[in-house]
């Protein structure tokens, strides 16, 4: 390129009788290659003519031919007559010929750069190559099958449809006649620059593990959403793209593709899977932080046969440690956030108690938080398959409320580390049950925050797959007996102010006194009770509708039976059965009458849990 295209034929002259036939060969080369050259690189062509176009494509292939004959015929004039005049025209010819074939290479290339983009190769290429036959670590079906389909989604979309396999005719040709060096450099500096301009595009920048440690968290994780869909598409499209455009143009050499594919993709391969580890080895990784390096992990483990395959070569190893060395890293790093995430829930140390004993806010970011991490479940399976758990200290009461041991009620090592984190949570709120005053509080708060973590359990389909139905039964289970001993120290008086047989009439005097006692009861429970909360719908129902079992029955019969010893003497009727099941329905929500307490909201008089830094608000994924 940019050189003069020296054209060269031999004087005329009569040509001896003992001219052999190797010598007539390669005039008769020469005379065809020289007359295309003539042509082609005039002064004056018209600025849209090129030798390899679709309208010259037939004298393309036939001048391609010619030269490759001319180099076969060149070697055996030399194998006879070394000294023929002819072998320096033919080789100051043949220099002029390469010097066409690389100018036009270069613009096929660039002319046709937004049709030879990765994304837009066509599978036929695929199909055509020797990347076809690359033995991978995936099965030859399951490798084709991925190809095909993701070059399917990306077919070459307009332009010259011809430029590839005009780009292999070339290449086939300066390669065959001992000009590889000069095709490869060519194709290399336009190729490079189209990746590198690729990778600009989808915001792929080189930091070094400095850059990395110095950004604050927001600025860092901005760059973290950004690499998350800059890395599939640079794999699937990108790097994919580039390793069948180069298998396609230099299928006569495997030597070519790997050395011409490596260093293209290597250094922008590195900058890109270089990024993961850098961030995985930043310090002070607070919990909060693991989703984004899970996002990482997933992403980067769900590509890795994809990368394998395509960086197959030896000279890529590079490139597929580095991939590997990143997964272990973020999976170090996600290991070390679980451990100081139980920590914090061990070293949590507030103890303002939930007003009206609701839902703690521990309860709420541990099972958030849980919730969250049961989604990558594939990704924890692997980062925690062999980490062993430590119990850091004695619990209250076992994995199962009995014996057995962890390792022996789940399937998995992080289903053991899930139910661990959930018992260490409960224990916690057990001992958080202790500061109030009223012990049917403490029960109602336990049931409160018990049956948020078996809804949340439930309603997290990666949870419940961990902890399995038999968990969530046993758990459901407990709730009742809390919301059992809760009501029994709440109402138990209430419960026990009214007659064993309630059909049984009774003198005036004696009723009223009872049912005075009754009404006393009563209204000291519901006054007590009025700033209680119960934020699921579910429980407080149940509860509500075990308590009106207990009274209303009792309550009317008794009524009826003695309504009218009840309404003589001046004597006055606070609470009715009909009044009893009113102001029931009303209880629980918070306040009298407010009809409903947001579970957000419940407990948030106890403030933050500092330790934690509390930002998983319930039902509000991180973004």
């Amino acid at each position: 390129m940019g050189k003069h295209l020296f054209r060269s034929s031999p004087p005329q002259e009569k040509q001896p009788a003992h001219q052999t036939l190797a010598e007539s060969a390669v005039q008769e080369c020469m005379s065809k290659i020289n007359t295309v050259i003539s042509k082609w690189t005039s002064p004056s062509p018209s600025s849209d003519a090129h030798l390899f176009s679709t309208n010259s494509r037939r004298e393309a292939e036939e001048f391609a031919e010619a030269v490759r004959h001319l180099h076969i015929t060149m070697h055996r004039l030399a194998a006879v007559n070394p000294s023929s005049e002819k072998l320096v025209y033919a080789q100051n010819l043949m220099q002029s010929a390469m010097n066409l074939l690389e100018s036009e290479f270069h613009r096929v290339l660039m002319e046709n750069r937004q049709y030879l983009d990765p994304e837009c190769v066509s599978v036929r290429s695929y199909r055509s190559s020797r990347f076809a036959s690359t033995p991978t670590s995936v099965s030859d079906s399951e490798d084709e099958t991925f190809y095909e389909e993701n070059a399917e989604e990306h077919r070459f979309s307009g332009g010259d449809s011809d430029a590839m396999d005009d780009l292999k005719m070339i290449a086939d040709c300066m390669i065959s006649t001992g000009y590889a060096k000069e095709c490869v450099k060519v194709y290399k500096t336009v190729r490079r620059s189209i990746v590198d301009e690729t990778l600009h595009g989808l915001a792929v920048e080189r930091f070094t593990l400095h850059q990395v440690q110095k950004m604050d968290w927001d600025t860092l994780e901005s760059k973290i959403r950004t690499w998350l869909p800059a890395v599939k598409l640079a794999v699937r499209s990108l790097f994919f793209g580039e390793r069948l455009l180069a298998d396609h143009v230099f299928s006569s050499s495997l030597n070519i593709v790997e050395s011409s594919f490596t260093d293209i993709t290597q250094e922008g391969a590195l900058t890109l899977f270089t990024f993961p580890e850098n961030v995985a080895k930043i310090k002070k990784l607070s919990p909060e932080k693991m989703f984004r390096f899970l996002d990482m992990y997933e992403s980067l483990a769900s590509l890795f046969v994809e990368i394998e395959s395509i960086f197959y070569f030896d000279s890529a190893a590079a490139v597929r440690s580095q991939v590997i060395n990143s997964l272990a890293k973020l999976g170090d790093a996600a290991r070390l956030m679980m451990t100081d995430f139980e920590t914090a829930i061990q070293n949590e140390t507030s103890r303002t108690p939930v007003v009206g004993g609701g839902v703690h806010p521990l309860t709420r970011y541990v099972m958030n938080y849980l919730s969250f991490l049961a989604d990558y479940d594939e990704s924890i399976a692997v980062i925690f398959e062999n980490w062993q758990m430590t119990s850091p200290s004695p619990s209250p009461e076992s994995f199962a409320g009995d014996d057995a041991r962890p390792e022996e009620l789940y399937s998995s090592p992080v289903s053991v580390r899930i139910a661990w984190v959930i018992l260490l949570t409960l224990c916690k709120i057990d001992g958080k049950a202790q500061p109030y005053k009223d012990v049917a509080l403490s029960y109602l708060f336990l049931a409160n925050n018990l049956q948020y973590v078996v809804v949340k359990v439930r309603s997290s389909p990666g949870l419940k797959v961990l902890l399995g139905e038999d968990w969530v039964v046993r758990h459901e289970e407990k709730v009742k007996q809390y919301a059992g001993k809760f009501e029994k120290l709440a109402w138990g008086k209430v419960v026990t102010s009214l007659p064993e047989n309630p059909k049984e009439e009774i003198a005036p005097e004696e009723a009223r006194e009872l049912f005075g006692r009754f009404n006393d009861e009563f209204e000291a429970a519901y006054r007590r009770q009025m700033s209680w909360v119960v934020p699921d719908p579910k429980l407080r129902d149940w509860i509500k509708i075990s308590l009106s079992g207990k009274l209303v029955p009792v309550c009317s019969e008794f009524y009826e039976v003695n309504r009218f010893g009840l309404g003589g003497d001046g004597f006055n009727v606070r609470y009715t059965p009909e009044d009893i099941g009113n102001y029931l329905s009303d209880l629980y929500f918070g306040s009298r009458g407010s009809g409903s307490v947001s579970t957000k909201g419940s407990g948030s008089g106890s403030g933050t849990v500092r330790p934690l830094r509390l930002n998983l608000v319930e039902d509000v994924a991180i973004e």
